[in-house]
């Protein structure tokens, strides 16, 4: 790769064993890169191919047991660094070495302000206490795009969207300045304009800085448009590696070829077919002037200083066999809306008739029927999932919730049916969500809501934490789905690629309302207002393109 004759990083013959079921499984074989001052290299691959793995031994994050490094050395500025402990380690981990994660819930602590876990960093490494280290956190939550950072910084990790959540983490991870920067998915839970925000953040730092940048995706757009070099990892393995524009426009492993293929602008023309043919089925679900509002503070006496209006008058229909795309910035209102839908969260103002009845007025006995019909896949699979259920364990929960969809004795083959549909292991029933990448808890979690026999789904970030060629399988499933049992679904997302290709409507958000709504080729062939042309321009470019 490069020829600088001492990388910052150097990773050489590294291979690593899981222990599983009593036999070790190779999760990163003989794999060896390195990476210079300034430069981005970028790692592909699916989920399960061995990228987080190989990053998170660099920064001695592997439990062992079950992990085992079995071979390998790190090296650091030249020097070895896998064997560091102590002291000698927290000097390099978070001050020279950061690390951004893949899934920012489980790695923010809930009962702390995010405010808290920030200046935690200033001070655990000497920079900064009480108010100065306050007030570089500000400085940190703006610099990543988070509104009223003022006042955002006392509030918890859950009163954040997703992808707010994950600039939360990036504040962390930048704060130090750190000379290398691991980034493992950053930018998965981000809509396109963020997206673009936060890479040019990270390019802004490694001009000021000279910080190297370790890029973990499955995100081909975001690769391009970021990496000087690429390896693709392939069941632990490297299988093609070299400079970005040959490896995008030259590839040459097969592997690497199915990887670009799947892009969905790749093959227009096949994957239109997963929008409806047939929209003309009666309206399933009406929702008139869905308003949200939430108190953000309390004065004496309980009485509320400060409200949010998250969603204010929204209004749309989804008609049996429809997918309704609904797009927009984090903190637009997409995923209050959903929750409302479900009576996760109940509606300031506004009403919802799904089958002719109003969800909002439901009982108990109505509410249990409701919610078997209508089923959602979260945006954060972890955080939705009982970590001390097995996967067979969360698969079959609707029906022991709703025990007339299935016998008890079909269960055992219908979780290996709903598994395999989600292109997941028969095996992968005995396992628990901490055991599998962000990618397959995500499959687990779509395969939980097709328990059910749904009528309508809420898809809210369903195929982000996917690679594209999962994406395009997940995605196929779906519009299978839909055609086979009359599915309708929401599909809440920020990758407009995706929706594009297979929503029959679309609604773009901000700031709570919808701004521009109209069938899938209007909103992307005529866009009529100017934030819904912004997320269009903001989609990604090759890097080796740029001027």
């Amino acid at each position: 790769m490069s020829q600088s004759a001492t990388p910052i990083l150097s990773v050489d013959d590294l291979t690593v064993d899981f222990l599983s079921d009593g036999a070790p499984v190779r999760a990163v074989d003989c794999v060896s890169f390195e990476v210079n001052r300034g430069e981005t290299l970028v790692i592909l691959g699916e989920s399960g191919s061995g990228k987080s793995v190989s990053t998170s031994a660099v920064m001695d994050l592997i439990d062992q047991p079950p992990g085992d490094i079995v071979r390998g050395r790190i090296s650091f500025e030249g020097a070895p660094i896998g064997s560091l402990q102590g002291e000698a380690r927290r000097s390099i981990n978070g001050r020279r070495i950061a690390m951004i994660f893949q899934d920012p819930l489980a790695y923010l602590n809930p009962v702390y302000t995010v405010g808290r876990q920030i200046c935690e960093v200033f001070e655990c490494h000497g920079i900064a206490r009480g108010r100065p280290a306050r007030q570089r956190a500000v400085d940190m939550l703006r610099r990543v795009g988070i509104p009223d950072p003022e006042a955002r910084i006392d509030h918890y990790p859950h009163q954040f969207s997703g992808g707010q959540r994950q600039r939360v983490m990036i504040a962390m991870a930048i704060a130090l300045k750190p000379d290398l920067l691991i980034a493992d998915e950053p930018t998965t839970a981000l809509d396109v304009s963020v997206q673009a925000q936060i890479l040019d953040l990270l390019r802004d730092l490694q001009n000021e800085t000279g910080m190297a940048l370790i890029l973990i995706t499955h995100d081909l757009e975001v690769a391009a448009s970021m990496a000087d070099w690429i390896i693709v990892m392939n069941r632990g393995k490297i299988v093609e590696a070299g400079v970005a524009r040959d490896v995008f426009t030259k590839p040459q492993h097969a592997y690497t070829k199915k990887l670009i293929s799947a892009l969905p602008h790749g093959h227009a023309s096949e994957t239109s077919n997963r929008r409806s043919t047939d929209l003309s089925g009666e309206t399933v679900l009406r929702v008139e002037n869905l308003t949200k509002e939430y108190a953000l503070s309390s004065g004496l006496f309980g009485k509320t200083k400060k409200t949010f209006l998250a969603v204010r008058d929204v209004s749309f229909e989804v008609r049996k066999g429809e997918t309704l795309g609904i797009v927009g910035e984090s903190g637009s209102g997409k995923s209050s809306v959903a929750r409302m839908l479900l009576r996760l969260s109940e509606p300031t103002a506004g009403e919802a008739i799904f089958n002719g009845q109003d969800v909002f007025a439901m009982g108990e006995h109505r509410l249990l029927a409701y919610r078997r019909k209508v089923q959602m896949v979260f945006q954060d699979p972890y955080g939705s999932m009982n970590p001390r259920m097995n996967v067979r364990a969360i698969i079959s929960e609707p029906w022991s919730i709703h025990a007339d969809i299935l016998p008890k004795a079909k269960w055992k083959d219908r979780v290996v049916e709903l598994l395999e549909l989600v292109d997941l292991k028969p095996e992968h029933a005995d396992r628990y969500p901490h055991q599998f990448s962000g990618g397959q808890r995500q499959r687990i979690a779509i395969a939980r809501a097709l328990a059910s026999e749904p009528e309508l789904v809420i898809c809210d970030e369903a195929v982000s934490a996917l690679d594209v060629s999962i994406q395009a399988q997940v995605i196929d499933l779906l519009a299978d789905l839909r055609t086979r049992l009359g599915l309708s679904y929401i599909f809440i997302t920020h990758d407009l690629p995706i929706v594009r290709h297979f929503a029959d409507r679309i609604l773009v958000m901000k700031q709570g309302e919808i701004v521009e709504e109209g069938p899938t080729s209007a909103i992307f062939g005529s866009p009529s207002h100017g934030y819904t042309r912004s997320l269009l321009d903001a989609t990604p470019i090759p890097k080796w393109l740029e001027t």
